[in-house]
């Protein structure tokens, strides 16, 4: 059956969260009193989610927990990320750019000249102090529940970085239910309170999302008569390869998807400006030219082909749908015990879209990937590059590159205790790097510097974008600001408006520093290397001085 368009208008009806008004001054915030208790604090990150699959950020998924979510609170249009999943946790909990908190390259891809150097430990080192020890310092309950992704040993663990109750996914990704083939060799490891808790004591009817979450509530619950205020992470796994869902949720989308990329892509650029996510003229990135069997278009799919790749996104876009409904759970759970108010809620994803050709597991394995059992127990599937484009829209590439669809995600903040009488976005740059000092900010704690409890420690770097969410400006840097990043040998530099870029992989790129003004052309459509010289020559000294403050090492493969 056939929904896609009457799902899309479902969608598009159902926000009513009127982003048009989002350049409106008379937007009201009530400040939050902090003078009393201090607020509980929730965070929540997705996991390889694009920054268009939100209602709220013009897709077409079923969201609607977040939209309201969005409604209540602030959106972040220019958020920004490290390119991949473990360097953004490390910089979430450290504050700290991840070369100085020991994740200077994922530890799966830690190349053997790197393998043990001060930054490129592979997990989060010493000399990061974790916002949770900082809180659990300062009365508060703290609780994580999901995929931590950090370290494997007990000296790493969320249990010794601060967390009170934790149950952990200690990888990078794992299969999403308990079931899986006898052929497939598991290699995840989960704990709880720092012990190791063996997959076949997980209970039958586990799917990582809903489970993640009933474990969070379990220990919300556990201390809601305490006179603490909470931290809780809620580190999802979802939507992260590979691709499953409940059946329910598996069939929810059938036939949205055959439309084909680039229809779902335009439908979803033409939200955003009709939301004020972007602005009305704004040239969205080109899809990357195909290359043989690389990077096919719609068009060059034969029939077999468009129904193994739409089926892979109707299930992608339930998992999406999953974590929404439990996220609203959490959120029902708050308000049910009072407890919502005083919340200051953050919502992320960890990067963006995930574009790799990931080699799916075969028969040998035990899997059967076969159109008919995509997202199942038994399935092994990823959405690829040309639906992480679209995920990814209005900006170039995915996961993992050193372009905007690499590193902006979607954002959206609550405060506690606030009224808003109409939404308000914030189209100013933010990093995931600010949420470790907005948090003590709204803890009233003064964030550490150089040292902590006799350690000596990365002094957190971020911007609180305390002034920023109530309204006291429209930006939290200074207008030429600085901002760079490097990971697994791609490379970014900003300043200002101006950003040059150099992608590792050959086939996403010229092989040169590009240059976009991204003031004019966020989607980084015109590279203008060949006109302003000048320009990269300053920029390498920006990128030059980012290496040396934050001990970035040559990455080879």
């Amino acid at each position: 059956m056939k929904r896609s368009s009457s799902l899309v208008s479902f969608n598009f009806i159902l926000l009513g969260i009127s982003l048009t008004a989002c350049g409106n001054e008379n937007n009201s915030t009530t400040i939050p009193d902090l003078t009393s208790k201090k607020p509980n604090i929730l965070f929540i990150m997705a996991d390889d989610l694009g920054y268009s699959d939100l209602g709220a950020f013009g897709g077409e998924i079923r969201t609607p927990n977040l939209d309201k979510l969005a409604t209540e609170g602030k959106i972040l249009t220019d958020f920004h990320t490290a390119p991949t999943c473990s360097p953004t946790r490390a910089q979430l909990i450290s504050g700290t750019d991840h070369h100085l908190a020991g994740i200077g390259a994922m530890a799966e891809l830690m190349p053997e000249h790197l393998k043990g150097k001060p930054g490129y430990e592979g997990f989060l080192n010493e000399r990061s102090v974790s916002i949770a020890e900082v809180l659990k310092d300062n009365n508060y309950r703290t609780y994580i529940s999901g995929k931590w992704h950090l370290g494997y040993t007990p000296e790493t663990n969320a249990h010794a970085k601060g967390f009170d109750r934790s149950f952990t996914l200690l990888n990078g990704l794992d299969l999403h239910f308990k079931q899986a083939p006898l052929a497939y060799n598991r290699n995840a490891t989960y704990t709880e309170d720092g012990r190791k808790l063996d997959i076949s004591k997980l209970p039958d009817h586990f799917f990582s999302t809903d489970y993640f979450t009933d474990k969070l509530i379990d220990y919300l619950d556990s201390g809601k008569n305490s006179n603490q205020s909470f931290f809780a992470y809620a580190a999802y796994t979802a939507p992260h390869w590979p691709i499953q869902a409940p059946l329910e949720y598996r069939e929810r989308y059938r036939g949205v998807y055959d439309i084909g990329y680039d229809a779902i892509r335009e439908a979803r650029i033409s939200r955003q400006k009709q939301l004020g996510i972007i602005p009305s003229n704004f040239t969205a990135a080109k899809p990357i030219p195909s290359k043989g069997n690389l990077f096919k278009t719609w068009d060059e799919l034969n029939t077999n082909e468009k129904a193994l790749e739409a089926r892979r996104m109707e299930v992608y876009a339930g998992m999406v749908e999953n974590m929404d409904y439990n996220i609203g759970r959490i959120f029902d759970y708050l308000k049910a015990n009072n407890l919502y108010e005083n919340t200051l809620i953050f919502f992320v994803s960890d990067n963006g879209a995930e574009g790799s050709i990931i080699l799916p597991h075969d028969e040998e394995s035990g899997f059967n990937n076969s159109l008919a059992n995509v997202g199942a127990e038994s399935s092994y599937h990823h959405i690829g590059p040309r639906w992480a484009e679209v995920s990814a829209a209005p900006f170039h590439l995915w996961k993992d590159t050193a372009a905007e669809g690499a590193t902006t995600a979607p954002a959206i903040i609550k405060l506690p205790n606030q009224t808003i009488t109409s939404e308000k976005a914030h189209h100013s740059f933010a990093s995931i790097l600010d949420v470790f000092p907005t948090i003590l900010d709204y803890a009233n704690i003064t964030p550490p510097q150089n040292s902590y409890k006799g350690r000596i420690i990365n002094t957190p770097s971020g911007y609180s974008w305390r002034p920023m969410l109530e309204n006291k400006t429209t930006t939290i840097r200074p207008e030429n600001f600085t901002f760079s990043g490097e990971l697994h040998g791609s490379k970014h530099a900003r300043q200002g408006d101006w950003k040059i870029a150099l992608q590792a992989n050959p086939n996403l790129g010229s092989g040169q520093w590009e240059l976009f003004n991204l003031k004019t052309d966020r989607g980084e459509t015109q590279n203008l290397a060949s006109q302003y010289p000048n320009k990269i020559q300053d920029l390498l000294r920006v990128y030059q001085q980012y290496t040396i403050d934050n001990n970035v090492l040559e990455y080879k493969q």
